[in-house]
This record gives C-alpha cells, sequence and structure tokens, in this order.
C-alpha cells in the first residue's frame, strides 16, 4: 500500500506529564495514520540560560511541560504495540544517550540547529536524523549538515520550517524546499506551524514533501494549543487521508484502456463515418431488431 509521505505528529509540551496522556497521543496518531510519533526531552536548566529563568515566571513555569526519562521505556512499548515509530528531540547532551535505546530516529529542533556539538552527538549514534531548519540561512544549514556528516552520520532528512506560531499561510515559503535541497543534496520536508490543509497539499504535491510533520493536540486542553499551531485528530486525519490518497490516482504511466472505461470503448465514433458506435457494435444492435 501506498503512504506517502511520512507523517510525524509532534506531541511537544501537551501531555502534561501524564503517562496515559502520552499513550493517548501514540494510540492517537496511529489511529489518523501517522508513520511516527514525537516527543520532547529537555530540562529547564539546561534549556535556558540562568539570566532568563531568573527573570521569568513565563519560562519558570515550563518545567511543568518536562517529559519524565522514566516514560521512556512505555512510550517506545506503546508504540510498538500500535505500530508507530518512536521519536523524540533531545534539548541537552545527556539526552541523546539516555534516548538511544527506544528512539527509531531523533529530531533536532529549530533553535538547537546553531548547536553543532549536538548534531554530532546524534550522528555519532548512528541513528537517523531529521533536523529543522526555521529561522536558519542556507550557510547555516549547510554546517550543520557539514557537522553531521563528519561525526559519521549517513541518514539526515532536513525539514523546511516557519518558526511561527502559528505561520501565517503567505510566509510558509515552500519554495525554499527546493532551495534547500538543491544547496545540501539531502531530502527535504515540511514542519507544519500553518495549520492549514492546502500548505500540507501543497508541500506534498507541489515540493515532494518525503516528510510531514506536524504539531497535535487531543482536546485543546494541552499546554500548547492556545497559541495556534497544533491540530486537533479530527482536523488533520482527513488531511493525511487526502494525501494517502491522491497518490493512489499516480497509477503505473502506461496509457491505455482501464477497466472503467471498458464497457465505453465499443461507443466511440467510427473512423469510417463518424457515428457512434463502432460498426461490430451497429451489426449487433441491428441484429436484435
Amino acid at each position: 500500500m501506498i503512504r506517502k509521505p511520512f507523517f510525524i505528529s509532534e506531541v511537544s509540551s501537551n501531555h502534561a506529564q501524564d503517562l496515559g496522556r502520552c499513550i493517548r497521543f501514540i494510540e492517537e496518531s496511529a489511529r489518523i495514520g501517522c508513520d511516527a510519533v514525537k516527543f520532547q526531552l529537555f530540562k529547564l536548566d539546561e534549556l535556558f540560560a540562568p539570566e532568563i529563568l531568573a527573570h521569568s515566571e513565563e519560562h519558570r513555569r515550563r518545567r511543568q511541560w518536562e517529559l519524565p526519562v522514566a516514560f521512556l521505556p512505555d512510550l517506545r512499548k506503546a508504540c510498538d504495540d500500535n505500530g508507530i515509530q518512536f521519536s523524540c528531540t533531545p534539548f541537552y547532551l545527556d539526552a541523546v544517550d539516555e534516548l538511544q535505546p527506544y528512539v527509531h530516529f531523533y529530531k533536532v529542533a529549530s533553535y538547537e540547529l546553531l548547536w553543532l556539538d549536538l548534531i554530532k552527538a546524534c550522528a555519532n549514534t548512528g541513528l537517523p536524523l531529521v533536523l529543522s531548519t526555521g529561522m536558519a540561512d542556507l550557510e547555516e544549514i549547510k554546517a550543520a549538515v557539514d557537522a553531521f556528516e563528519v561525526a559519521g552520520g549517513n541518514d539526515l532528512t532536513l525539514l523546511h520550517c516557519i518558526s511561527g506560531y502559528p505561520a501565517p499561510v503567505e510566509e510558509c515559503n515552500l519554495s525554499a524546499i527546493e532551495t534547500i535541497g538543491q544547496a545540501t543534496n539531502r531530502p527535504v520536508g515540511w514542519s507544519d506551524h500553518s495549520r492549514s490543509p492546502a500548505v500540507i497539499q501543497r508541500a506534498v504535491h507541489r515540493f515532494h514533501a518525503p516528510i510531514i510533520e506536524f504539531h497535535l493536540d487531543l482536546d485543546e486542553q494541552g499546554a500548547e494549543y492556545q497559541t495556534g499551531h497544533c491540530w486537533l485528530p479530527e482536523e488533520i486525519g482527513p488531511v493525511i487521508q487526502d494525501v494517502r490518497a491522491a497518490f493512489q490516482a499516480d497509477g503505473d504511466g502506461i496509457k491505455q484502456a482501464v477497466a472503467a472505461e471498458a464497457s465505453d470503448r465499443v461507443w466511440r465514433a467510427d473512423p469510417s463515418d463518424g457515428l457512434r458506435p463502432l460498426l461490430h457494435m451497429r451489426r449487433e444492435w441491428a441484429a436484435k431488431q
């Protein structure tokens, strides 16, 4: 069965440190047709500089968004049970090792693209890496790709991304998918913050994005839902189905009559006089009189 492209649901910080809710995200992601589900592993004190935490209550509140490391074995098992891949974003160097026994692939976020040591650490594991490129220019992206390659990594997919929450459709600049691909000779997908079905369709069918990542919430109760960039299952599920259905129309490219046309072939205009149907069909009808 054709399943192009590879859909990743991003749980981000919508799990509320609740293992049961985490597993519901996995189950829902599988149900709506995703190929992978992605979480984030960070420790607030290793995510923001102390100057920020000392003066920002808003940032300090994000401590309750941390994913407990103890959840990782259960999350991997739930993914295996539901036939979906498990991925996670490491936001501190030790997280790479903590995740290695469990993830099918790593994802590095746009905000960490400049942190080459993190990219190298992921490359050193030999696991695939998906890297978002929001806010970056081509030189920064190429530096990240070079770091991955020098560290021995060989399975890297880039994601064009607009780090706006939500991202306006007119600023999505999907043409950059081609620009990044030509500059890096790497496959380039789309990390969506637009919540626009048209943008996802365009990324797949015009720019051939091999991966689509999107932010998911279950019930409008997630910590990030109010920002406006998270899809609900009933919104994104039909988009995934429509994208997949469109690929069924591709066919094999051989131009010949297909089953749906078989009964109409004899009703074409006969070349001898331009009248319908073909002569042999007319004779059959004449014989009925």
